[in-house]
């Protein structure tokens, strides 16, 4: 791998670390902060997948979608199906609680599963990449 390709992989794993320590920090708040809890786990899971999609040389179009980054990541590693149904949780994260509505953030527990989905899916990803990206 590239220098260039290696940089910006290590850039996706620590923006997708980042988001998941955020979310963790926001979580543990007195503050009630729930809303920003989900959209950063849903964060850190994309952030995930795309270093393992730029590890890879695939392209990937701007998107929040997990869904789409999982089936493209499961063209080189079939078992990325497994991550569906979290991909699939956490994808609304990425803009449900961002704006006016009638829910204004989720349930706790809502957000203590969405941080368990997205450091299962980081510490996934991370498998499958290289040992020096550990």
């Amino acid at each position: 791998m590239d220098d260039a390709k290696e940089e910006e992989v290590r850039q996706w794993l620590t923006k997708s670390r980042r988001d998941l320590r955020v979310a963790s920090v926001l979580l543990a708040t007195d503050e009630l902060l729930l809303d920003s809890v989900v959209f950063h786990c849903q964060q850190a899971a994309e952030k995930a997948f795309k270093a393992y999609l730029t590890h890879l040389g695939q392209m990937f179009r701007k998107t929040h979608d997990l869904d789409v980054l999982v089936d493209l990541c499961s063209l080189s590693e079939p078992r990325f199906k497994d991550l569906r149904n979290m991909a699939n949780t956490l994808t609304p994260y990425a803009v449900e609680f961002r704006y006016p509505s009638d829910t204004l953030e989720p349930e706790r527990s809502e957000a203590e599963e969405a941080l368990a989905m997205a450091d299962s899916i980081l510490s996934f990803v991370v498998r499958f990449l290289p040992d020096d990206f550990q």
